[in-house]
């Protein structure tokens, strides 16, 4: 049932407005669902705080065992789900398919998390004093998510949130909240104390305000770009509310030549282009060392040029479309721009359709990009791979911190003293050295300068729902 879910009931928005999901490879409606607003979440904010008592004083190894079992109907469920998610999103199946496996990893980890919040017990300075450091969960958790990754962007912070005793009320993307209404009925399935979990899709802005005014909310978990998470940091800055944002990025990729140029190429363009390279932190800007360069442009474009474009149901295609027709007018104006700048199509560079529907662009290798190129200085977020070319360290550190962003950064070399100082000289909250996928489940994932604040995941993800409470003991 595609509809909002709120206080443990599937309801039409109360205004009746609808929404329709299009499919970003055929331009098709997939579904219309209705479209929420103020009301709507104010009241999903009302019946998560009247959750919250109930839900908290259920027991860690309890709250465990349900998020488990959540992991398990996952894993059951995912090739179903994935095709939803493929229809609203267009990635590749095999991509959905395995984002939902992973989405039930973090329901695993979280559930395990939950046993481990741990307090202290601190060495007073006084015999008559006993003090001790405990958790308790933060209370109702807001959160707002992006569109590039329908389920693992809600998992984080749904599975954390849970874990740590606090209700949630989710705000989906607009682009793929069916994907979120798949995961709420599995969720509904495990009898959650009613309001504990909420889901309401709509307008954004709205429900945005609704949840950082709101004073039952005491914590925003935002996925998106860093031009909303400074509007976001302004409201909570009147509320007090805690914020994660993940935000958005512009990873460098630093490759210097004592690799294997060709297999590293080919494997440069498979990270590059996952999710058609709508990821935070995908691989964006290739500082390739001169003395490589040109073999490694000519591998890399030729991999790209052989890349299949198409429907994202088709489990031959490499490659989907873009999530809306106006991404995919952005990335026609960065290669444009940054064709005026001096850099040189090798691969692509042009819009595709099937039979004139679709918004895909054909992955696309840019050479003799600077500084001062578009395709260098912005965050992509689509198919275009742009390669610069470095003599020194110290020109690929410069380069690789000419950014605003400070999400994640990529090394490659087999000389273990350039690895440690390049991974110590990037400015990024995440440093992958020989490797594409530094994030993980059990790891902390996070950025620093506009890429965002908090660590989500890791040991340490669940205290960002937690509040810590000191509780001293006098006059013994």
């Amino acid at each position: 049932m595609n509809k909002l879910y709120i206080n443990g009931k599937w309801t039409d928005s109360q205004s009746g407005e609808t929404h329709n999901v299009i499919n970003p490879a055929t331009e098709e409606i997939v579904d219309t669902i209705p479209f929420g607003r103020k009301a709507d979440v104010d009241l999903a904010i009302s019946a998560a705080q009247k959750a919250f008592p109930l839900w908290k004083e259920i027991n860690a190894f309890e709250r465990g065992r349900i998020l488990k079992r959540i992991a398990d109907k996952i894993r059951e469920n995912a090739k179903e789900f994935a095709v939803i998610t493929t229809k609203e999103s267009g990635k590749p199946i095999a991509e959905s398919t395995g984002e939902w496996m992973i989405a039930a990893d973090l329901f695993e980890w979280f559930g395990e998390e939950a046993k481990r919040t741990y307090g202290t017990v601190i060495p007073a300075g006084r015999n008559n004093k006993r003090m001790q450091v405990i958790w308790q969960p933060i209370g109702v958790v807001g959160v707002i998510t992006a569109w590039n990754f329908p389920v693992w962007n809600l998992a984080r912070p749904i599975g954390a949130a849970l874990a740590a005793g606090c209700p949630v009320v989710l705000k989906p993307s607009n682009e793929t909240p069916l994907t979120a209404m798949a995961l709420a009925k599995l969720i509904e399935e495990e009898g959650l104390p009613q309001g504990t979990f909420n889901l309401v899709a709509g307008k954004s802005s709205e429900i945005g305000d609704a949840l950082m005014f709101s004073p039952e909310i005491k914590k925003v978990h935002f996925v998106g770009s860093t031009q909303i998470g400074k509007m976001l940091m302004d409201k909570a800055s009147k509320t007090n509310t805690k914020l994660s944002l993940e935000l958005g990025g512009n990873a460098p990729v630093v490759i210097f030549p004592d690799v294997e140029v060709k297999k590293l190429a080919a494997a440069a363009v498979l990270a590059k282009f996952r999710n058609c390279g709508q990821v935070c932190i995908s691989p964006q800007r290739f500082i390739v060392h001169k003395d490589i360069y040109k073999e490694f442009t000519e591998e890399a474009a030729r991999v790209t040029a052989a890349y299949k474009v198409g429907n994202g149901l088709d489990e031959t295609s490499q490659i989907g479309p873009m999530i809306s027709k106006a991404q995919q007018y952005n990335v026609i104006r960065l290669v444009e721009e940054s064709v005026k700048a001096g850099a040189k199509v090798l691969a692509g560079g042009e819009s595709h359709s099937e039979n004139g529907k679709g918004y895909f662009f054909k992955p696309t290798l840019l050479a003799n990009v600077t500084i001062d190129t578009a395709a260098f200085k912005e965050e992509i977020f689509g198919p275009i791979m742009p390669v610069t070319s470095f003599e020194t360290m110290e020109e690929a550190i410069e380069l690789a911190n000419h950014t605003e962003y400070g999400l994640a950064a990529y090394i490659w070399t087999n000389d273990l003293n350039t690895a440690i100082k390049m991974s110590e000289a990037i400015d990024a909250g995440i440093v992958g050295i020989n490797e594409w996928a530094a994030h993980a489940t059990e790891a902390p994932f996070g950025g620093i300068k506009q890429s965002g604040q908090g660590s989500e995941l890791g040991h340490d993800g669940i205290f960002e729902y937690m509040n810590k409470k000191l509780i001293s003991i006098g006059s013994l």
